[in-house]
């Protein structure tokens, strides 16, 4: 017999890295570091859609 699962809770800490507090007196990010964060951001969230879209083949497969 199958389970279902109506509800489900996940917490999550995230720790911001040691040498963010140290950056806060520096100046702004120049635009080529601004493009190497969005190039950064596109390549977690192509990686997140890549392996969604595997999540979702493999329950197909079942």
């Amino acid at each position: 017999m199958p389970i279902e699962i109506k509800e489900l809770h996940i917490k999550v800490t995230v720790n911001p890295p040691q040498d963010v507090k140290a950056q806060k007196g520096r100046t702004p990010v120049s635009a080529g570091q601004a493009s190497n964060s969005a190039i950064d951001k596109e390549a977690v969230v192509a990686e997140c859609v890549e392996q969604v879209l595997q999540i979702l083949n493999n329950k197909r497969e079942r």
